[in-house]
């Protein structure tokens, strides 16, 4: 499809309340689950093996809440497009974005590492928040599809955010920090690292699971603050995050440990609200058995 009726469905589908997106959703849900069977091998697997203490109907609803999930993320997604400022900080609200923007204000860049957890999607509206002395950007992975790619990160960056292509985030912040320039920078870090970078292994949810620590790195490197974006649903097409701060001194800590925080603190919003967490990635494929109680789950 060429990119410019991508954007008119686009513009269509973002027009319809969110009340009639919903029951698109429902259908959708119902079609996706029932009918086309999206990945359901790959959601039952990893919601087995990622809760062995539920039982088969504890996971069945864990799984059909999923699916009810992932098809309101989609329609929430596409009402992107044309959503005003006003209505988007409606739906999606920062609690403590104060103390973020007072360590702004105060000459400290901040990283924020965030999951495939609740709507991620809808957190590049931080900037409508954020005092105007911070260069705003978010690290996202470059989509195959050239003509999706770039409609995407016209979405994300309606709200005043800086895309940065994963492969350039390095060069983007060092010339930011060369420049003087204050920054908060966000990670979606529970990715998958490359088959050629599994070097680090974790406890996450019951699995000895392969991280990226390139997050980790930049945040000691540049000495930023690190905080943790705790996401909850509030209800539906309503979100809520919390800024956690994740360590007081990142640059003094031992290898790995920002990494590990991150990932118990990823466990603890999953195990609230399980249905939020993008199931249907084969995030487990290169896992190993656990050596050890995983404190995680």
């Amino acid at each position: 499809m060429p990119y410019r009726l991508f954007r008119y469905f686009l513009k269509f589908i973002s027009y319809i309340p969110f009340t009639v997106l919903y029951v698109i959703s429902d259908v959708l849900a119902f079609v996706v689950y029932h009918i086309a069977r999206y990945r359901r091998k790959i959601v039952r697997r990893n919601l087995t093996e990622c809760f062995p203490d539920k039982n088969p109907t504890e996971i069945r609803r864990i799984e059909k809440g999923f699916y009810r999930f992932f098809t309101d993320n989609i329609v929430e997604t596409c009402k992107m497009a044309h959503m005003s400022p006003e209505e988007m900080s409606r739906r999606m609200k920062f609690t403590n974005i104060d103390e973020v923007n007072t360590l702004l204000r105060n000459g400290r860049s901040v990283s924020l590492f965030l999951g495939h957890y609740g709507n991620w999607e809808w957190i590049s509206s931080m900037p409508l928040h954020l005092c105007k002395e911070a260069v705003a950007a978010q690290i996202y992975h470059k989509l195959r599809n050239k003509e999706m790619d770039k409609l995407m990160l016209e979405m994300r960056g309606r709200m005043g955010a800086t895309n940065v292509e994963m492969g350039q985030t390095a060069r983007f912040i060092t010339r930011r920090v060369a420049a003087g320039e204050v920054c908060i920078v966000g990670f979606i870090a529970d990715q998958s690292p490359h088959w050629h970078e599994l070097h680090h292994f974790l406890p996450f949810l019951h699995h000895d699971t392969p991280v990226m620590t390139g997050p980790e790195k930049i945040t000691k490197h540049y000495d930023f603050e690190a905080r943790y974006v705790n996401v909850r649903r509030v209800r539906r097409g309503y979100y809520e995050a919390e800024f956690v701060d994740m360590a007081d001194n990142p640059r003094s800590m031992p290898d790995f440990e920002l990494t590990g925080i991150y990932y118990r603190m990823l466990a603890d919003s999953i195990n609230r609200q399980p249905e939020l967490y993008l199931w249907s990635h084969n995030r487990f494929k290169h896992a190993r058995p656990l050596s050890s109680p995983d404190k995680n789950a």
